[in-house]
């Protein structure tokens, strides 16, 4: 386990998962396969697959609820991706932890949609945790500022498409944690939203130029994911 400075996000890798431990348990808002919206839990799963796992015919929402299940995980947060989870990149600003799965097979550039490569999907996965209580409009809002934050890392790595600058990936996936508390406010103008922004761009950039160190910028759809 890894405990990151300044919060109590703890991070284990224990292939094929990487979880991250909330200290407790906490409200956790996402659109994640396993448990998405609001929920509370104790732990939030990445689970690294195989293109070989995720046949067209696979229900994955289910299948990934099974695998968490047989490692005693079924009431945490769970998402996916096939970015080698030892390439994962933690973050930390004030009050706040961020960790993160950079794949980029799959970049898209918002607005457009390309064809889904055949091989090597990846994503953006991002935990997020605050050291803060915060209500539920202020959670929302939170997740809005995480996004912004991952769109302006994206941005600044440069990933070229056909359809411009890349913007994130088709299957991104954020999932923020908290105490259910009085702070209503989380924007760009406040010290939490500040602290946000500055984990997950810090985060997200290094996972993304690690993953152009592999594959380069230019033609993301031809990548494969690195081995286990």
């Amino acid at each position: 386990m890894m405990t990151l400075p300044q919060g109590s996000m703890r991070v284990g890798l224990t292939p094929p998962w990487l979880i991250a431990d909330l200290g407790h348990q906490r409200r956790v808002l996402s659109f994640a396969p396993h448990r998405p919206g609001f929920c509370r839990a104790r732990h939030i799963l990445i689970r690294q697959v195989r293109d070989a796992d995720l046949t067209p015919d696979l229900d994955a929402a289910r299948w990934l609820g099974d695998q968490m299940g047989r490692i005693g995980h079924a009431g945490g947060v769970g998402m996916m991706t096939s970015r080698a989870i030892s390439h994962y990149r933690c973050a930390s600003s004030g009050p706040v932890s961020c960790l993160a799965t950079v794949g980029l097979g799959n970049a898209e550039r918002v607005g457009h949609r390309r064809m889904i490569p055949r091989r090597g999907h990846g994503t953006i996965n991002i935990a997020l945790l605050i050291e803060e209580g915060l209500t539920e409009p202020a959670m929302i809002e939170a997740l809005s500022i995480i996004a912004e934050a991952r769109t302006t890392a994206i941005l600044m790595a440069g990933i070229e498409l056909s359809t411009g600058r890349a913007t994130g990936t088709g299957t991104d996936c954020i999932a923020l944690a908290c105490d259910a508390g009085a702070t209503c406010h989380a924007g760009l103008h406040t010290p939490l939203g500040e602290a946000i922004g500055a984990a997950v761009y810090d985060a997200v950039l290094a996972g993304a130029l690690d993953w152009i160190a592999e594959h380069g910028a230019q033609t993301p759809a031809a990548a494969v994911p690195s081995p286990v």
